[in-house]
């Protein structure tokens, strides 16, 4: 009797989800939009926050380098005051028989010539241990990897000695030379390397009688066009702001970089009663000029890296 009724009525349906929404959640809204409205908020909290932090210290150097020498220590830090920006510039290029320009150009011989030197050995290296497979790959890549762990400053005194023995102390080549080899670059150049070249097309150019220096400089290099600008630009950057080098390296004040320049004027304020902050500052306003060329220029490199999948 009883299974003859639950087969007439069959099983009973559960019960439906009230459709009610919580007071606090307007009528209109999607489940989950205050929870997203207030992660974006903040996120751009944040973001605001960070660009305001990076911003601060440029807003005041370009402030500062439209100041006399009297109105940096006076007047509002965060904005201006009297014009006295071609002044300071004027004073800055004809100080000391304009030293400011000889340590502009020993920075960009410098950089120029070691961030071109560390590009090819670095990129060349970074090719070779991702095209090719050879008996103690993985050790040598451990090496690469393994000295990320050991600090520069450790390596100063080897370094000093071994440049003191081939005579190199004091020279540029002391700068250049050590800048050739990066780790860092040649783990990027290989990670990059792996992604952006087919393996068969390199098989494909040596079935076609192409030689392997061929290939890395007419194939290679060309796919590797973004990752190549990427290892450019941070090895320039780091050059260009390197200080620990030429301060151990260096004696000789005609063959200091911008930097330790810099260092040096901001020193003489505690040596002496000699002032130069407003140098100092408008100094930084100048170097900052080749990074800046430099980031503008290299642009259609990472524009043509992130387009070349789509073209494929």
């Amino acid at each position: 009797m009883t299974s003859t009724i639950e087969r007439a009525v069959g099983p009973q349906a559960p019960p439906r989800p009230s459709r009610r929404r919580p007071r606090s959640m307007p009528a209109d809204l999607p489940p989950g939009a205050g929870r997203s409205r207030r992660t974006r908020a903040l996120v751009i909290t944040g973001l605001v926050l960070f660009v305001l932090y990076s911003a601060a210290p440029l807003w005041w150097v370009v402030v500062a380098a439209t100041k006399s020498q009297s109105d940096l220590y006076t007047t509002n830090g965060l904005w201006f005051a009297e014009n006295h920006l071609l002044d300071n510039f004027q004073q800055l290029f004809t100080y000391n028989d304009g030293i400011f320009l000889r340590w502009m150009w020993n920075t960009v011989l410098y950089c120029v010539t070691g961030t071109l030197g560390m590009t090819v050995v670095c990129v060349a290296a970074g090719y070779g241990l991702a095209m090719y497979d050879f008996r103690g790959k993985g050790v040598l890549m451990a090496f690469v990897i393994g000295s990320f762990l050991v600090p520069g400053a450790l390596l100063t005194i080897p370094s000093y000695l071994l440049l003191n023995d081939i005579g190199m102390i004091n020279t540029p080549y002391a700068v250049i030379v050590p800048s050739f080899f990066s780790a860092f670059s040649v783990y990027l150049a290989k990670v990059y390397a792996e992604g952006a070249i087919p393996r068969e097309l390199i098989e494909a150019a040596r079935v076609d009688g192409a030689g392997e220096y061929r290939i890395f400089f007419q194939i290679g290099l060309r796919l590797m066009s973004t990752g190549v600008a990427t290892v450019f630009l941070l090895g320039f950057v780091g050059a260009w702001n390197n200080f620990f080098g030429p301060l151990i390296f260096l004696r000789g004040e005609e063959k200091w970089t911008v930097m330790l320049g810099l260092y040096h004027w901001l020193s003489v304020k505690i040596e002496s009663s000699t002032d130069l902050t407003g140098l100092v500052v408008a100094g930084s306003i100048v170097s900052m000029v080749p990074m800046v060329v430099l980031m503008i220029s290299m642009q259609r490199y990472w524009r043509s890296g992130i387009t070349l999948g789509s073209l494929k």
